[in-house]
């Protein structure tokens, strides 16, 4: 019997050394395990969550072909990245209960050129006034075939060509690169619908009102004064109202394009103030990033959840203050806009040299790391060294092949020869590369700003020198040095993002 009780004693001792600690201990680890197990399944619905959010944003996200894009685009540039933002008025789909108009060809109603400069902290937006007399080179249509170039048309015919109810943002992305020497680097289309849903995700935008604003003011074709859509003075509009006072011309001022351009800005900037004043949390971002995913139409670049965020992302730094909106140089041309020159082009020249509307070098720390690097030793063989190029001169102006050759031998060129173009009317110069060549045209596209790259099946490098290099300064020191700045007639009209919001209006 002692024995039976020294064994079940055993069999005590071994389920106790089993379980490898006391009874208040296996209590404590019991908890452990259960906060453990706890922790663990809270991760598991956090990461399925967020799965499930990519997933719903992936599928909600549309592209555009993008090999409607031209092949001769001004060249990849460090210095800051390029947004096209192209607001659309289709009346298909969920547009129609948002349109004051009939038909279900897309067309564009606004669009602006975002300049986010590579400092990560600086961002400037040029609006461009539809209406805008411009040339509009070949552009792809719906059957495959290529258009030829249009020239002196408006603007916003760009996104029309096809007569598709998506539009033409490749065309009108092709228009603003030869217009501006800049490469897009991503184009964005927002709908009737979308612009409508993202303010409403964002609880409404503060705007002002001059005065009591009336149905037949948005609409004339009423001929009737109608219901009062806006009171006099600051509130918050959203959804229908919101798009409604961004798309208001008549009864405002003399219902100029560029009256309603300079309200457009001022509502942007009123939109980031209340995305950045609501924080960037998930709460408040997912609503937004739903309603803007499922209403906008972005380039391949941009096609997915992970893109767009990573894009969004990387903006964030950028401060209300140091995000300004301009509007391109125009002046009235009869019922058209006409571009107005120098002015734009040095607009144009200044953002291609990552200067800030406030003439600040916004290079960021690539070019800050350059500049703290140490010189070339003079010894070292120049950037030239070793390329053959061939120089053709592509406008009537006498000489220029041998100017631009002069200046390429001393930077280290072989120049093969010079001559003529087949044809003399080149506005922008291009850089024609054959296979492997690409690093070599990236190299001496820094030579000619704002030239334009074209790949050829033949081997080797030319130069097709356009009207834009024959206006400029000849190549010396003094040139080449000189910064790039936004001209001050430019700058002095520009807008803050964090400006108030009844100033800086033009009513007409």
């Amino acid at each position: 019997m002692a024995g039976s009780h020294k064994a079940g004693h055993g069999r005590g001792g071994s389920r106790k050394g089993a379980a490898g600690a006391p009874p208040a201990r296996r209590r404590r680890r019991g908890k452990l395990r259960l906060v453990l197990a706890l922790l663990v399944s809270l991760l598991v619905l956090a990461v399925a969550g967020v799965g499930w959010l990519y997933l719903q944003l992936n599928g909600d996200i549309r592209t555009f072909d993008d090999g409607g894009v031209s092949g001769e685009r001004p060249a990849a540039s460090a210095k800051g990245q390029n947004v096209l933002v192209i607001g659309s008025d289709s009346r298909a789909g969920d547009n129609e209960q948002y349109g004051h108009g009939d038909g279900d060809i897309g067309r564009s109603d606004t669009a602006f050129l975002m300049h986010v400069h590579a400092d990560h902290k600086h961002a400037t937006a040029v609006s461009i006034p539809r209406d805008t007399l411009v040339d509009v080179p070949p552009c792809k249509l719906p059957n495959g075939t290529w258009t030829k170039t249009r020239h002196n048309v408006m603007f916003n015919s760009a996104f029309s060509v096809g007569d598709t109810a998506k539009g033409n943002p490749a065309c009108t992305q092709n228009t603003v690169e030869k217009l501006t020497g800049l490469r897009v680097d991503h184009t964005v289309v927002v709908d009737f619908a979308g612009f409508a849903k993202m303010t409403e995700a964002v609880g409404g935008v503060q705007v002002c009102v001059p005065k009591d604003i009336y149905q037949g003011d948005l609409n004339p074709n009423l001929h009737a004064r109608g219901e009062r859509l806006f009171t006099k003075g600051v509130q918050e509009v959203s959804g229908q109202k919101a798009l409604d006072y961004v798309r208001i011309r008549h009864g405002i001022g003399d219902g100029s394009d560029i009256g309603r351009i300079q309200r457009q800005q001022a509502f942007i900037a009123s939109l980031m103030k209340k995305v950045k004043s609501q924080g960037l949390s998930p709460t408040t971002l997912f609503p937004l990033a739903k309603a803007a995913t499922a209403s906008m139409t972005v380039d391949p670049g941009l096609g997915s959840a992970d893109k767009l965020i990573s894009f969004a992302m990387s903006m964030k730094s950028i401060d209300l203050h140091n995000t300004k909106f301009v509007t391109l140089p125009w002046r009235y041309e009869g019922a058209r806009v006409a571009i107005v020159k120098p002015q734009a082009d040095a607009l144009f020249a200044a953002l291609r040299a990552d200067r800030t509307v406030d003439g600040e070098d916004a290079g960021g720390k690539q070019e800050q790391a350059q500049a703290a690097s140490p010189s070339p030793s003079p010894s070292a063989p120049p950037s030239g060294a070793g390329v053959s190029v061939a120089v053709y001169n592509g406008t009537t102006t006498k000489g220029l092949a041998a100017r631009a050759a002069d200046s390429l031998k001393a930077g280290g060129y072989t120049v093969t020869g010079t001559a003529t173009a087949a044809t003399q009317d080149f506005v922008h110069t291009v850089i024609e590369y054959g296979p492997g060549a690409r690093a070599h045209a990236d190299a001496l596209a820094q030579r000619f700003p704002g030239a334009l790259l074209r790949q050829a099946k033949a081997a080797g490098l030319s130069v097709i020198l356009g009207s834009k290099y024959a206006d400029a300064p000849a190549d010396d020191a003094s040139a080449n040095n000189a910064p790039a700045a936004v001209p001050s007639e430019v700058a002095d009209k520009a807008r803050s993002a964090d400006d108030n919001i009844c100033s800086g209006l033009s009513y007409g």
